[in-house]
């Protein structure tokens, strides 16, 4: 069996943690990724047999029954993973329809996955039912997207025409747009049912105050979406004081659908 430390899941899985840490999106222990593997590739490195413990999920899910994930742990820094993958991570199969996770590696002092584990493995049964290609949901923190949530209107169509106006290859990016919920408790059910069904219109959603979720088929994918949104953000943020001179129209934006073969959001533009 192969040393999964070589594991290239494992080793993306660190590089984009240390790369979100970098870039200011996961202080201390916030933010958490889940990446839903193919059993193939978990068992080119993992006896898929030896189970360590069972961890109840809190939550049903049978849409996931027997997939696994590699996970971030709960009250993990984002800054140490680099430094021990095994004890920051951990390698999940889900059975008994959702209601249960049996690790197979990692979370060596005894952890456990992220507390906001439901509102992902929610989102991921979402995006599934939408595209069946969908592998990751990552939550950070980006400061100029949380900014934007306490001078911005937060109706999701008019923060989603704000960002696609700042940035021209935003409408590329993201042509569904961002949905965008109000303030709700997180580590809930309640946020994670929330955030799961704005995922079936979009791959991000805005948590109003504290962060946001982005789904894709891999890592580079839903970090892209994210930089891309933060950064239209960031000029946003610049900018929404002055006057503004200048922006891009729609019918610019009805241009760059022609030029790159997409189609904004139904609706999102006049």
């Amino acid at each position: 069996m192969k040393d999964i430390m070589n594991a290239p899941f494992l080793v993306e899985m660190v590089r984009t943690i240390t790369n979100m840490y970098t870039h200011g999106w996961d202080e201390r222990n916030g933010g958490n990724i889940s990446w839903m593997l193919d059993e193939a590739q978990a068992a080119e490195y993992l006896d898929v047999n030896a189970v360590i413990r069972d961890i109840p999920t809190g939550f049903e899910a049978p849409a996931l029954d027997g997939k696994y994930f590699i996970v971030t742990g709960t009250g993990k820094y984002f800054k140490n993973v680099q430094y021990d993958p095994a004890c920051n991570l951990g390698v999940i199969r889900i059975t008994d329809e959702g209601k249960n996770a049996q690790l197979l590696w990692g979370f060596t002092d005894g952890g456990k996955f992220t507390s906001e584990f439901p509102a992902h493995m929610m989102s991921h049964a979402a995006r599934l039912s939408v595209d069946p290609a969908n592998r990751i949901v990552m939550h950070c923190h980006p400061a100029n997207l949380l900014a934007m949530t306490y001078v911005h209107d937060l109706d999701s169509r008019a923060f989603t025409r704000t960002l696609w106006q700042m940035c021209t290859e935003c409408v590329v990016v993201f042509p569904e747009g961002v949905n965008v919920l109000p303030w709700m408790l997180c580590g809930t059910n309640e946020i994670g049912q929330a955030t799961a069904e704005q995922m079936k219109t979009a791959r991000l959603v805005v948590w109003s105050q504290h962060g946001i979720y982005g789904a894709g088929k891999d890592l580079d994918e839903t970090f892209g979406l994210i930089e891309t949104a933060e950064k239209a953000a960031e000029i946003y943020m610049k900018i929404a004081h002055l006057p503004r001179v200048n922006t891009i129209t729609d019918e610019q934006l009805h241009l760059m659908e022609g030029r790159f073969g997409i189609k904004a959001r139904e609706g999102w533009l006049d």
